[in-house]
């Protein structure tokens, strides 16, 4: 290990140590804060003049070989950047990338948590301007892209290096093994233990969360000793090339060749992620998007290991309630954050059609529906606040897709475009909220990206379990919510949740949503249902990406 790696391993050895504690105890627990009040007020204030100083010109990296410049991306807030970044030849890369990795290996684990540490620290440090390029790609609304796109994605990734502490810290680098033999003499064997990389790790990066869904296999596959390949989307990659610049620079302090994390841009009409995707020194691919593309990694990346999360039907059954307002309140915020862009959006929503209870009595079918419309519209009464919240379309798939779907139910609740005060060709769009029937399955047994959601009538709870079962283990879902007043119907969402291997969200009307998931604590996804084979973040997520060789010889100690 070189000195600055030790230097940075014993800077953070306590950060680290209670990280490790907090994935054992599942207590709430943090290093990096959420409020942008705890940062410098003049990083704070220079965020937005940091960012622009970015924009129409050549962002720079360490690069290997032959290069191309690549770019193209556009603000969902209307405007575009005009960065330029070398894309590397990735033939040359993955060559020099499996020189670099020998020292990589070779360099233990301290060495490598160590500089995953110090990346993190500094990444935590430029929250504010990372944020910036967040909400400019990805068209998170400012406070998400803060929170989502720094501390929250910074938490994600210190999990995942808690995790691969964890499970190279249960590996002995040495141990003598005696094996008695009755009257002869023992048999005493000494051996030594490698923690020894899978290889070259594909990162791929999505266009909404570029940072959030990036750390966590990016810090996993690093700290076990992977060199990364970071490939982000072509919509939004100046959050990856960031990170990338980052880690570049420790891993240079640090003693280490840079290319050791290197991005690889490409765009839309010359798409690289196949390429990478088939190389045979390709091992491990961590992805979020699609279904088609995810399973297509499955199925023809097969010399890799796929850590893939895509997409599913996220529910949440109505049965009874305590307070109305305060549920569909409680809603009103998950279909409206982000504009419904999240992998943890609910979209399907289980009301029996003869209506629930109350505490304030019984409601109907359509009184429900016009409840949470109602609170939809109210919520997003304050445009100021409404285009904070929504944040942006990131797509221009998305917007059509609203269009597309108006035909699929009667409409609860339009979807209506806002005008942003200081963006305004900024794509904003309130949610859709579409009243179905249970055998209008079609409709909403599909994932509709974007602010479009279901009220859908059953014949009752029971029926309404029964469907969200089908549903979920067709489709899947990476969230699932419930409500009732009655106990026994709680066990029975219990028993759903593991059934479909969904995580359960129960009764909630407060300042916790069902989109949200805290770094951890909550496991993100759990990997059992087809909406994602893995989960963020758990032993197996950080296990696979290394193996142990042994050796052993005789012990010449005696």
């Amino acid at each position: 290990m070189t000195q600055s790696a030790q230097q940075m391993f014993d800077l953070h050895r306590e950060i680290l140590d209670q990280a490790v504690d907090a994935i054992s105890s599942r207590n709430f627990w943090t290093p990096y804060p959420e409020s942008m009040r705890k940062y410098p007020e003049d990083a704070v204030k220079a965020a937005p003049s940091t960012f622009e100083s970015l924009l129409n010109q050549p962002f720079t990296l360490n690069g290997v070989g032959s290069t191309q410049q690549v770019g193209g991306e556009v603000s969902p807030y209307g405007f575009e950047l005009g960065i330029t970044y070398d894309q590397p030849n990735p033939d040359e890369l993955i060559a020099a990338m499996q020189v670099a990795m020998r020292n990589w290996r070779d360099a233990g684990a301290q060495a490598r948590v160590g500089v995953c540490l110090e990346v993190l620290s500094r990444l935590n440090a430029m929250s504010p301007e990372i944020a910036q390029a967040v909400m400019h790609t990805s068209g998170q609304g400012p406070m998400m892209a803060f929170q989502a796109g720094g501390p929250h994605a910074q938490d994600r990734g210190l999990e995942a290096v808690a995790y691969a502490w964890q499970a190279m810290a249960q590996i002995p680098a040495t141990a003598q093994w005696v094996k008695p033999q009755g009257k002869h003499d023992p048999i005493v064997m000494d051996k030594r233990f490698h923690i020894v990389p899978r290889g070259i790790s594909l990162v791929v990066a999505c266009s909404t969360f570029p940072t959030w869904n990036t750390y966590p296999g990016l810090f996993a596959s690093l700290a076990t000793g992977n060199p990364v390949i970071l490939k982000p989307h072509p919509g939004a990659i100046l959050p990856v090339a960031m990170t990338a610049r980052v880690v570049q620079q420790v891993l240079e302090e640090a003693g280490f060749d840079p290319c050791l994390v290197s991005l690889v841009p490409d765009t839309v009409d010359a798409p690289l992620t196949k390429t990478l995707a088939l190389d045979p020194a390709v091992k491990l691919i961590d992805f979020t998007g699609s279904n088609a593309f995810g399973d297509w990694l499955i199925e023809n990346a097969t010399q890799a290991q796929v850590f893939a999360e895509k997409a599913g039907v996220n529910t949440v059954i109505i049965d009874s309630v305590e307070n109305l307002k305060a549920v569909t309140a409680n809603l009103a915020f998950s279909l409206s954050l982000y504009s419904g862009q999240m992998c943890t959006t609910p979209q399907a929503i289980y009301v029996p059609r003869n209506g629930i209870e109350t505490a304030d009595g019984h409601l109907s079918f359509d009184d429900v529906a016009a409840a949470l419309a109602k609170a939809v519209q109210a919520f997003l009464s304050d445009n100021d606040r409404a285009c904070t919240v929504l944040g942006t379309l990131q797509s221009m798939d998305t917007q059509a897709r609203i269009d597309k779907c108006r035909g699929l139910g009667e409409i609860a609740l339009d979807s209506e475009p806002r005008a942003h005060a200081q963006f305004p060709d900024a794509r904003i769009h309130t949610p859709l909220i579409l009243k179905v029937d249970a055998e209008q399955k079609a409709a909403y047994s599909e994932e509709r990206f974007g602010p479009i959601s279901f009220v859908i009538a059953t014949e009752n709870t029971a029926h309404s379990i029964e469907l969200a079962r089908d549903v979920i283990r067709e489709k899947g879902a990476i969230t699932l919510g419930g409500y009732t007043t009655d106990e026994a119907v709680a066990e029975q969402f219990e028993e759903l949740a593991m059934d479909v291997a969904a995580p359960l969200s129960l009764n909630l009307d407060g300042g916790i949503f069902v989109n949200q998931s805290a770094a951890f604590s909550d496991f993100h996804a759990t990997g059992g249902n087809p909406a994602a084979n893995a989960s963020l973040c758990n032993q197996a997520f950080v296990a696979s990406r290394f193996v142990v060789v042994q050796s052993r010889r005789h012990s010449q100690s005696n």
